[in-house]
């Protein structure tokens, strides 16, 4: 297969030329248009990467579209499936929390559902994108260590990340701002958000930087990339340093995305922030982080469609350096090489034939088609 009179990004540069793919890979990129029989005209749109996304919890609302609803696994599994490749997502790494800062909550019950729904759609063959497993671990619960070992011993996770949801710090330093959002969120009461904040205060000094070190010390013994989340200060940037941690999800301020951009962990910030122009807590916004030099990774997060969206905004923002042949990076080559996939996420010879054909509209980038491992699958 042949695609060509396209605008190709690479990984410094943008050339007009031809693709060929042969076998699921991609063979050769050329200069200029061919005009053979046969070929798929890209009428001088874009040809980008598949992009690869580190973490989403988008799989969540699929399995429960409404309080108290529980969609079946399969199906609703098959939903989330099409959402991200008609995103252009082509590797997707399902974050499904383990833990969460309310008992009882859906998240819980549906932790072995949505695990089983994706191992079982990937052994089917059901999936367009490719579905690795992220097992996002709420340290401050009490049955998350138990979880986490059950989980991971089943069903083999291929990233980790930790989190520490509590009142007071990293994402909610400010108490208002918990406030505001929890009791918002569960429709609570002066009296009974205070007991809520309570109740979380003491769950994570019982339950937090234990099962961080028991949780870290399983995922170093196995191979698993690690992941920290919503760091704020210098020193939970070296305690995630100290862990051996290679990605930093959401730092919340200028000082802990320097701090872990300085040592080597691969900044993650949400594609959301740039799409809406900041941080919906508050917290440092990816532009900043951006026109500094410091973004590494772009996540959709909760909205897999401000992916793409993000890396053309960021490419047209004369406030930092980001070409579209380093925007796109954020989306395909970074996140990929940082957690070791090394045959996608460029478009080179050799690497998985997985690519998006999109036109750059007045405000948005509009997807054509999607090829994964050289077949179209949108």
């Amino acid at each position: 297969m042949i695609l060509t009179n396209a605008n190709i990004v690479l990984d410094n540069e943008v050339i007009h030329g031809s693709v060929t793919i042969r076998d699921g890979l991609i063979e050769s990129i050329d200069q200029g248009a061919v005009t053979l029989a046969g070929v798929t005209d890209c009428d001088g749109g874009y040809l980008l990467p598949g992009l690869v996304e580190l973490h989403t919890d988008n799989m969540e609302k699929h399995f429960t579209p409404r309080p108290g609803v529980a969609w079946p696994g399969l199906s609703a599994f098959k939903v989330h499936d099409a959402q991200m490749i008609s995103a252009g997502i082509t590797t997707v790494f399902d974050a499904i929390s383990v833990g969460d800062v309310v008992e009882g909550s859906e998240r819980l019950s549906n932790l072995t559902r949505m695990a089983d729904a994706l191992s079982e759609s990937r052994n089917r063959g059901l999936t367009r994108s490719d579905h690795l497993l992220h097992l996002r671990c709420e340290v401050s619960h009490e049955d998350t260590l138990n979880n986490f070992k059950q989980l991971s011993e089943r069903y083999q996770p291929q990233l980790v990340s930790v989190m520490d949801h509590s009142p007071g710090q990293r994402q909610f330093a400010s108490i208002e701002k918990y406030r505001q959002y929890y009791q918002g969120k569960y429709k609570l009461s002066d009296a009974e958000m205070s007991a809520f904040i309570d109740r979380q205060t003491e769950a994570s000094r019982l339950y937090s930087d234990r099962y961080r070190r028991e949780i870290c010390a399983i995922c170093e013994q196995r191979g698993i990339p690690l992941a920290s989340h919503d760091d704020a200060t210098r020193g939970h940037v070296a305690e995630s340093v100290g862990f051996n941690m290679v990605i930093a999800e959401f730092p919340t301020t200028f000082e802990a995305a320097r701090e872990a951009h300085g040592h080597g962990m691969a900044v993650l910030m949400g594609a959301p922030n740039v799409v809406r122009g900041g941080s919906h807590s508050g917290n440092i916004a990816a532009h900043t982080l951006a026109s500094e030099g410091l973004l590494d990774i772009l996540s959709s997060d909760y909205y897999p469609a401000s992916l793409l969206d993000a890396a053309f905004k960021l490419a047209s923002d004369e406030n930092n350096q980001y070409d579209l042949a380093k925007a796109t990076a954020l989306v395909s080559f970074k996140p990929a090489q940082s957690v070791g996939l090394n045959d996608r996420g460029r478009i080179a010879p050799g690497l998985k034939a997985d690519l998006i054909w999109c036109e750059a509209t007045t405000d948005h980038p509009h997807i054509r088609h999607v090829w994964k491992n050289g077949q179209r699958v949108f």
